[in-house]
């Protein structure tokens, strides 16, 4: 078996390492959504920015009922529609994405146009990290094509173990 390089796993947008700043991390998340609203015209209201935020508070998938119950906590007449929207509008502008086989969303690490998404979801710890590779969902639409079919959405959804946890 090959040996694993984390620093390259890393860049290719894999799991994140010992040294990570998840601090630093949120805080761009949250300033590429308001550069990115800003830029596009829609608005980041405080309720979508709260919810992006919650979303970003840690790399593992979060489901819509878990928003609804941490921001009942400081909201008082939080309704589900009210995450729904926000949630909608989030993916509508590429800021989140929803995980189709968690029923769960995480935050968008990738760049700021649309693309096709591929995670990584460990079945131990349950983190999430999207993926960097351009190739897969080219060859994926090429495969598709061949058999006369018209991709208009595509997520690769790979669960196994992080590097962290296939050690442990």
């Amino acid at each position: 078996m090959a040996k694993l390089n984390k620093a390259k796993l890393h860049e290719a947008g894999g799991f994140h390492r010992a040294e990570h700043a998840h601090g630093r991390c949120v805080g761009r998340a949250l300033d590429r959504a308001e550069a990115l609203c800003r830029q596009r015209g829609a608005r980041l209201t405080r309720m979508r920015r709260r919810v992006l935020e919650l979303i970003w508070d840690s790399h593992k998938a979060v489901k819509a009922y878990d928003l609804l119950d941490r921001l009942s906590e400081s909201e008082k007449s939080v309704r589900p529609p009210t995450v729904y929207r926000s949630l909608e509008f989030l993916m509508a502008h590429g800021l989140v994405h929803r995980v189709d086989s968690l029923n769960a969303f995480v935050g968008c690490s990738g760049s700021d146009e649309w693309h096709d998404a591929q995670f990584l979801i460990c079945r131990e710890c349950g983190e999430v990290s999207e993926m960097e590779g351009a190739a897969i969902g080219q060859a994926v639409a090429r495969q598709a094509a061949v058999a006369g079919f018209t991709v208009r959405r595509q997520m690769v959804e790979l669960h196994g173990e992080c590097p962290s946890c296939a050690v442990s």
